[in-house]
């Protein structure tokens, strides 16, 4: 694959190398731990939730949805590590992200509080394995058009983040010259422009903010999931899945079933993988009716 700029592709094995080496593009160098995420309270309700983004976000993507939940309840909004402006990884785990929350939970929230997790896409995973692996912590899940079953297929993402990689950060003065040499890699606008909140300014120029050379280098283990053996959590979990999307299968029910027995599956009609942006009234419907169920 040709870059943006003309040049060739860094290989992902490369890229992780060079993440992993020294210095990286955003002025950090991964740590091995403990590391203290970057989080937001919103709110004041009694009731205390946990957002978890999905790949390429930032825990500010659901701040509309913690401030429309704020009467009852007190939002901790989460940047997961290797993204926005938390601490980054030499390597991708699950379940260093899952400690790396559940770290932030009770500095934020003390350790004898229960919680209840939101997790979308990606988060949705760290959401599930912070259950499996802390369940001292959880009180109920809302996984968010995820499943826990392994894809193969990294389906788009290769691609969007090796587009990102490509791009000449020395040729752009600007976001919009950004956008504009994603245009032909990138056609759909709103996907570029969820990608392109992640390009900031540093010092010496635009940078990307989250670890990217190593989330590209690491989709096969993003798309997968090995949560801790013969673990299961027996909390009550709102299983949310977009109608128009394929992320969630009739077929994994079974295995969501087992790690998770007290599974409620949803399904939001006409919403992409993007439920919350797609149908944000009956997102946080969902949330409020759940949240004060009792679950």
């Amino acid at each position: 694959m040709t870059g943006i700029n003309g040049a060739a592709a860094q290989s992902s094995t490369e890229a992780a190398g060079t993440a992993a080496a020294g210095t990286t593009a955003a002025g950090r160098t991964p740590t091995a731990g403990p590391r203290q995420l970057k989080t937001e309270l919103v709110g004041g309700g009694k009731h205390r939730l946990v957002f978890l983004h999905g790949l390429m976000g930032r825990g500010r993507n659901f701040f509309e949805t913690a401030t429309s939940l704020s009467d009852i309840a007190t939002s901790l909004l989460v940047d997961q590590t290797n993204h926005a402006a938390s601490p980054w990884t030499a390597e991708f785990s699950y379940a260093d992200m899952a400690d790396d929350v559940a770290d932030a939970i009770r500095t934020a929230f003390g350790a004898g509080e229960k919680v209840i997790v939101i997790g979308h896409s990606m988060g949705g995973k760290t959401a599930m394995q912070l259950a499996l692996q802390h369940p001292e912590l959880v009180h109920a899940l809302v996984v968010v058009d995820i499943s826990p079953v392994p894809r193969p297929d990294a389906g788009v993402f290769p691609d969007l983040l090796g587009s990102l990689l490509e791009l000449d950060l020395n040729a752009i003065r600007s976001r919009t010259d950004a956008d504009r040499l994603l245009r032909d890699k990138i056609p759909d606008e709103r996907t570029r422009a969820f990608l392109l909140q992640s390009l900031i300014r540093g010092d010496g120029g635009f940078c990307w903010e989250p670890n990217l050379p190593l989330l590209h280098a690491s989709l096969q283990t993003i798309m997968g999931f090995a949560p801790p053996v013969g673990a299961s959590f027996n909390g009550p979990v709102l299983w949310i899945a977009g109608g128009n999307s394929d992320y969630v299968r009739p077929g994994d029910l079974p295995r969501m079933q087992e790690l998770f027995p007290d599974v409620y599956p949803v399904v939001v009609d006409d919403a992409s993988h993007w439920v919350h942006a797609d149908k944000p009234e009956q997102f946080q419907a969902l949330l409020r009716e759940f949240i004060t169920s009792d679950c």
